[in-house]
């Protein structure tokens, strides 16, 4: 296994190197043994209590541990220089393949950028990142990943005392918007311009030599950020906390702390409790996108010229608009683009939020519908049956329009409408079992993310709707 240190080689004063604080007590309590097979990495890396990497207790060679320096706007407002201070860039894998991929420890102890922080994680919110990143990544939507999970005995107050944790984040970059903000605010545009050649060198390496590269970078980046977006609107997923420090320049989700798929379908969710004025709020995170985009605009304004900026913005909501009518419409399994697609959905997405129906359990129940059948599976599920009625009335019309056989629409449906998902009551099940040291609910529910459109792969207690306790659950920037 080769590591390389571009980040620390290449930018020079963007960072500050220190190594981690080892957590007391610290041992392996879980890997991600088909991540851990994809990366090739040695099995003796995760015998017993694991290796000392998991817990910062040790290196693996070639790691040069580093604290990443960047700045941000937290919910909606400058919020100066942030940084990373929790986690530390250990080093980056060079894969046989070309590719690399960042080693981040998080919990990893105090950086210069901590603030009031005390560098340390929880496990709480180690268990949640874990979970999470799995469940994103299987349900085919880019993200970190997560490697090991390591406890500890060391306490960390958090509203109360918990136990400290460290969890092990792959990622092909960690580098973010807030980056550029960092050095544009600190009137460095040398960095920021250095920072875009970084950027366009190690992950699109087709545009080094095109004369217009800066424009092509930045609009693929408003593309990905809207592709990204787009799979999180289809799937009922909300990141809770888009500040353009956790946005990614790759279009991957990162940071995950108060996120939270839909259970009742309510496009004003909010899983952030923190979040009083309902910023990141489930249908707010398509402008909010937007929004950090032309903030990572105003940091590439020395790069760029005003019209090219707003050329780049451009695709964004064309893009968007793109990807989420390809999703929706196979969720619906309209198999070919028609006018009457947009009111189809409209008027189901109406019913299901007068209803306060389930957004998961509902598109997978619709997945089963029979085009002939004068009744559908979900009519049940509705109050209003006659609504309902006249709903599924137009919907059976609109699949004969496609001429396509029940079983070749069900197959689309089915493999874009997730039989489970990681609702916060599963993650918080998970939570209360590793507190006590006990890992057999992670297994299960971690299995069962990895195959998330496969009902066989998957006990009937974890596909079940959410009990009454999870509503009041709450979630916030700690967690």
């Amino acid at each position: 296994m080769q590591f390389i240190n571009s980040w620390q080689q290449e930018l020079t004063g963007y960072y500050t190197s220190l190594q981690p604080t080892p957590l007391a007590g610290g041992r392996l309590l879980y890997h991600n043994a088909p991540l851990a097979a994809e990366m090739s990495l040695d099995a003796e890396l995760f015998a017993g209590d694991g290796h000392g990497v998991w817990s910062g207790q040790a290196l693996l060679p070639g790691m040069a541990p580093l604290a990443q320096v960047y700045s941000g706007h937290q919910f909606g407002v400058w919020a100066g220089q942030l940084g990373d201070g929790r986690g530390l860039l250990l080093g980056e894998q060079q894969l046989e393949d070309g590719r690399k991929l960042d080693w981040h420890l998080k919990g990893a102890g105090l950086t210069p950028y901590s603030r009031m922080g005390d560098g340390r994680a929880v496990i709480r919110s180690s268990v949640r990142e874990f979970l999470a990143s799995e469940a994103l990544h299987h349900l085919g939507i880019p993200g970190t990943r997560a490697l090991a999970l390591a406890i500890g005995d060391e306490p960390v107050l958090r509203e109360t005392q918990e136990r400290g944790a460290m969890l092990m984040r792959i990622a092909e970059s960690h580098l973010r918007f807030g980056h550029f903000e960092h050095f544009y605010y600190a009137g460095e545009t040398d960095k920021v311009r250095q920072l875009a050649d970084y950027a366009i060198r190690h992950h699109w390496p087709h545009l080094e030599a095109e004369p217009d590269r800066y424009l092509l970078w930045f609009t693929d980046v408003a593309k990905r950020t809207a592709r990204l977006i787009a799979l999180w609107q289809s799937a009922g997923f909300a990141h809770g906390v888009m500040n353009t420090d956790n946005m990614s320049i790759l279009g991957l989700t990162l940071d995950y702390g108060p996120y939270g798929f839909l259970d009742e379908y309510d496009p004003a969710f909010i899983c952030n409790h923190s979040d009083y004025q309902g910023r990141y709020a489930f249908n707010n995170q398509p402008t909010v996108g937007l929004w950090n985009l032309n903030r990572l605009a105003h940091a590439l304004s020395g790069l760029l010229t005003t019209e090219q900026l707003k050329q780049a913005l451009s695709h964004y909501e064309p893009e968007l608009m793109r990807v989420w009518g390809e999703r929706m419409r196979a969720k619906l399994g309209l198999l070919t683009p028609q006018a009457e697609d947009n009111t189809i959905l409209s008027n189901l997405l109406a019913l299901m939020s007068n209803e306060h129906s389930d957004y998961t359990f509902t598109f997978r129940q619709l997945s089963y519908t029979e085009q002939q059948e004068r009744r559908s599976p979900l009519r049940d599920e509705f109050i209003d049956r006659d609504a309902f009625d006249r709903w599924y009335s137009s919907y059976q019309q609109r699949l004969l329009q496609d001429e396509a056989s029940d079983s070749e629409r069900q197959a689309v449906m089915q493999a874009a409408n997730p039989a489970i998902v990681l609702r916060n009551y599963l993650a918080q099940q998970v939570i209360e079992e590793v507190e006590r040291g006990e890992t057999a609910a992670l297994k299960e529910l971690h299995l069962a993310l990895q195959h998330p459109f496969d009902e066989a792969a998957s006990s009937a207690t974890l596909r079940q709707r959410p009990p009454e306790w999870s509503k009041t659950l709450e979630v916030s920037c700690s967690s």
